[in-house]
């Protein structure tokens, strides 16, 4: 079903191997995007990620609930945070995600 294919890594255009087990694996997940960067380029810029020191996290109100929600990035004020709960619902398709305008 799936066969190995070359892509280019977008940080050093490199060609690297998207393998059959690795686009298994991809899909095992609902991972629907090839990956982007090659292996090497990938561990650097996860090491990049997790050096930056703890992750920060924000309090903000849940726009479905009106609950506390603690999310790890500044919430906007055109876009809904949901609270762990409803954002549950949301990916399920149990409620529906778009902003309420009071």
């Amino acid at each position: 079903m799936y066969a190995d294919r070359t892509l280019s890594c977008r940080d050093c255009a490199e060609e690297f191997i998207f393998s059959a087990g690795e686009q298994a694996f991809y899909a095992s997940k609902s991972l629907v995007n090839d990956p982007q960067r090659c292996p090497s380029c990938r561990a650097i810029a996860k090491r990049a990620r997790t050096s930056d020191g703890p992750r920060e996290f924000h309090a903000a109100i849940c726009g479905a609930c009106g609950g506390q929600a603690v999310v790890p990035f500044a919430p906007r004020s055109d876009r809904p945070v949901f609270c762990s709960s409803c954002f549950d619902k949301v990916r399920a398709g149990t409620l529906d995600g778009s902003p309420t305008h009071a």
